[in-house]
């Protein structure tokens, strides 16, 4: 087992009726600045939970952050919590607008340009240099409501990158899985995938002695198999909306990520489909995924094998052969959540990302990605075009 530090400070508060507790968990005398995105929580009776538990804060609102959160549009707000004085940030949403809002507490007090915090990917450490925040989760997928990691969009460059660092975890994140009663089919099918390859980035590289982090990471995965199609059908069931939502804050929160090998290239790849496409992100994952195991084949095998034998009951005469099925029932899985596994199912333009990708992957200097650092890019240009 590799060496590895524990820290998860974020006070996580999971259940029906909790967003009352925001209350007590926010400092008096706070001024607030409420996040939020497109309106649904105007719909589903979150706002006025929210609102009601403010009623002794003096609160600003910020509406607007977009799924894929924008650069562009969060420099706004910055100028609102400098101008208003704003102490405390609350995001109400799902994981676009908990990234937004961390890179509000990142970027308000930052000294210097704030988008080197995005193109130098810096670590925020300094808890005295970001203003603290809370979270009211409203879509499951991201884990973001219990880590410290964000990814936000550049719309000027088409560019979605990733940033984050110790100081960036939520003090609170109130989690109530009746929210996503009122979430459309397509955003509980997100969800699932997207928490799914979370979990793939972290568990499927190679055979490794952390084995209770294979059963944690497995045990994910299992329940996301089995959950997965039925809470879309039936988001009103709290059984299946609560495994569901702690799945997805499971996938993320590090824990599984403790002591192991990582990859994370899918969601390199995944994220230029999206800056490009405005693909959603557990789509982008769906497509590249299974195309990433296929091109690193003779490295990933093993866990391959592993994987379709404890998650699908997959058997063979041999590792190759079960590492194969087990990319066959990914895929079907896949399919079975409504996703789409072709770049071409949701673009006709097509014909050039893998030059696109791969040059803005050696502008960056990203030339070596994976558990392994084997992923150049010309296997990047390998796997897109595979995904065609």
């Amino acid at each position: 087992m590799l060496n590895f530090e524990l820290y998860n400070p974020t006070n996580y508060i999971f259940g029906k009726g909790q967003t009352a507790k925001i209350s007590e968990l926010i400092p008096q005398n706070s001024k607030v600045l409420l996040a939020y995105g497109g309106g649904s929580i105007f719909k589903n009776g979150v706002y006025e939970q929210v609102k009601s538990a403010l009623s002794n804060f003096e609160v600003v609102e910020f509406g607007g952050i977009e799924p894929n959160p924008r650069y562009e549009t969060l420099m706004k707000a910055i100028e609102i919590i400098r101008n208003q004085n704003i102490t405390f940030i609350l995001a109400v949403g799902g994981g676009s607008v908990i990234d937004g809002v961390k890179f509000l507490s990142a970027a308000t007090k930052f000294e210097g340009n704030p988008m080197d915090i995005l193109h130098k990917r810096l670590l925020i450490k300094d808890l005295n240099q970001v203003i603290p925040f809370g979270t009211v989760l409203t879509l499951p997928a991201t884990g973001s409501e219990m880590n410290s990691g964000a990814v936000i969009t550049i719309d000027e460059t088409h560019e979605k990158l990733s940033f984050g660092g110790s100081a960036l975890f939520p003090q609170f994140s109130i989690c109530d899985p009746t929210v996503i009663a009122s979430l459309p089919k397509r955003q509980i099918q997100n969800g699932i995938v997207d928490a799914y390859t979370h979990v793939m980035e972290q568990y499927l590289t190679y055979p490794h002695d952390a084995m209770l982090q294979d059963r944690i990471a497995e045990g994910i995965l299992h329940t996301l198999v089995e959950i997965g199609p039925s809470v879309v059908e039936n988001p009103t069931d709290y059984k299946l909306a609560s495994n569901y939502m702690w799945s997805c804050t499971m996938a993320l929160n590090g824990l599984i990520q403790k002591g192991v090998p990582s990859d994370w290239a899918t969601h390199m790849i995944g994220h230029e489909l999206t800056a490009l496409y405005e693909i959603d992100h557990a789509r982008t994952l769906a497509i590249i995924g299974p195309n990433l195991y296929k091109v690193l084949f003779e490295t990933k095998k093993e866990k391959l094998a592993q994987y379709g034998e404890r998650i699908f009951n997959v058997t063979g005469n041999s590792i190759e052969e079960k590492a194969e099925k087990a990319i066959e029932e990914t895929v079907a899985f896949f399919h079975k959540m409504g996703m789409q596994t072709n770049l071409s199912e949701y673009t006709e333009d097509f014909a050039k990302t893998a030059d696109f990708i791969v040059n803005r992957f050696e502008e960056r200097g990203w030339k070596a990605l994976g558990e392994k650092q084997n992923i150049t890019t010309e296997k990047v240009r390998e796997i897109v075009e595979m995904s065609y």
